[in-house]
C-alpha cells in the first residue's frame, strides 16, 4: 500500500499570506470608517446616533444644532485626523526604512522641528496667522531641516549613512525645539497664536485646511507607497542593492523628498505630533512582518486609525474639556518609546 504525502506549495503559502494581509487592510479600513462615525457622535454635547445619521445625510442643508455641530466642528477634524494620521505614520515607516533605524521618525531626523520651527518664525516675524502662509512655510522648514541633516551627516566626504543621520537629526531637533521655545516665550502674540498648535490638534480646524493641505499629502502618499520594493533591497544593505541596479542616492532623495512633503504638510494643519511616526510602523509588522510593499500602506492606514481614537478619547477623558491629540499620543508614545530602546533585540527592520 502506497502513501501520498502532499507537500505544500510555496505558491499556495504566498497566496495564503497575501490574502491574510489584504483582509488586515480591509479590517483596519473598516475599523477607521466606524471611528469616523463614533468621532462624528462624540464630543462635549452628547449626540444620539440617528440625529448624526440625519445631519450627515443632510449633507450640510440641515439647519439643526446636531448638524451645525457635526459639519462645523466635528467633520473638519475627522478628516483632518485621517489626513494627518496617514501622512505621519507613512513619513515614519520611510524614515524607518530609509535610515536602517528603529527608532528613527519624523521628529528623529529634525524634519518636524524643521517644519514647527519655519511656523513659529512666520508668526514671529510676520504675524502669520492663514494656514496657506502656515503650509508653506512648514514644508520649507521641514525642507532645510533634511537638507542640514543631510548635509551634517555628509560632512568628511562619505555619502550619509543612517547613523550619521540619525545622530545630525537629534542635534537638529534639539537646536531647532529650543529656537522655537525661546521665540514662544519671549514674544506673547507668538505664544498665543501657537499654543495649541504647539501641542499637536485637529480642533478648530475648518475643511478649507484640509483642502490646502491635501495635495501636498498626496503627492507624498504617491511617493511614499512607490518606495516599498526600493526600501526591501535597501534593506540588505547599500552595497548590495547598488549592486541589484538601484541608485541608492536617488532612492533615498525621492524617500526623504516624500517624508518631507508628508511631515511639512501634516505638521502645518495639526501641529507637531510627537511618537505616532515612531510606534505605528514597529505596530504593523507585527501583521506584515518586514516587507515594505505592505509595511508602508498598513502605515498609512494605522496612523489615521491612531490619530482618530486619539481625538475621540481626548474629548472625553477631561469633560467639560478636551485634551490635544499630540498629548494623548504622548502618554502612550513614552513608555512605547521608553519600552522600544531597553528590548534587547529590536524588531527587524
Amino acid at each position: 500500500m502506497t502513501t501520498t504525502v502532499t507537500v505544500p506549495s510555496a505558491n499556495g503559502g504566498q497566496s495564503t499570506r497575501l490574502r491574510h494581509r489584504l483582509s488586515g487592510l480591509v479590517a483596519v479600513t473598516v475599523i477607521i470608517a466606524g471611528l469616523c462615525l463614533l468621532s462624528l457622535a462624540v464630543g462635549a454635547r452628547p449626540t444620539p446616533h440617528d440625529e448624526v445619521f440625519e445631519a450627515v445625510a443632510a449633507l450640510g442643508s440641515s439647519t439643526t444644532e446636531t448638524a451645525i455641530i457635526v459639519w462645523d466642528q466635528r467633520l473638519p477634524r475627522t478628516v483632518l485626523a485621517v489626513v494627518v494620521g496617514s501622512a505621519v505614520g507613512l513619513a515614519g515607516a520611510l524614515a524607518q526604512g530609509h535610515t536602517r533605524n528603529p527608532l528613527a521618525d519624523p521628529g528623529m531626523l529634525g524634519i518636524s522641528a524643521g517644519a514647527a520651527l519655519a511656523v513659529v518664525i512666520s508668526v514671529y516675524l510676520f504675524r502669520a496667522g492663514s494656514i496657506h502662509t502656515y503650509v508653506w512655510a512648514a514644508l520649507i522648514g521641514a525642507g532645510i531641516g533634511a537638507a542640514i541633516v543631510f548635509f551634517i551627516a555628509s560632512i568628511g566626504g562619505g555619502s550619509a549613512n543612517p547613523l550619521s543621520l540619525i545622530l545630525a537629526g537629534a542635534a537638529l531637533s534639539a537646536f531647532f525645539g529650543s529656537v522655537s521655545t525661546a521665540i514662544i516665550l519671549r514674544d506673547q502674540a507668538s505664544l498665543d497664536t501657537l499654543r495649541f498648535w504647539n501641542a499637536g490638534s485637529v480642533t478648530g480646524r475648518d475643511l478649507g485646511i484640509t483642502a490646502t493641505v491635501l495635495p501636498f499629502i498626496c503627492v507624498g502618499l504617491v511617493l511614499g507607497l512607490s518606495q516599498g520594493p526600493v526600501l526591501n533591497l535597501l534593506a540588505v544593505g547599500a552595497d548590495t542593492a547598488t549592486g541589484l541596479g538601484i541608485n541608492v542616492a536617488r532612492a533615498r532623495a525621492v524617500g526623504f523628498l516624500a517624508i518631507t512633503v508628508l511631515t511639512g504638510a501634516a505638521t502645518a494643519a495639526s501641529g507637531p505630533i510627537a511618537f505616532l511616526g515612531l510606534m505605528v510602523p514597529h505596530a504593523v509588522r507585527a501583521v506584515t512582518g518586514p516587507d515594505y510593499r505592505w509595511v508602508l500602506p498598513y502605515s498609512a492606514a494605522a496612523g489615521a486609525m491612531l490619530v482618530l481614537a486619539a481625538d475621540i478619547v481626548g474629548r472625553v477623558v477631561v469633560r467639560p474639556g478636551e485634551l490635544q491629540v499630540g498629548i494623548v499620543l504622548a502618554f502612550v508614545g513614552a513608555p512605547f518609546f521608553i519600552a522600544l530602546v531597553r528590548r534587547r533585540k529590536l524588531v527587524n527592520i
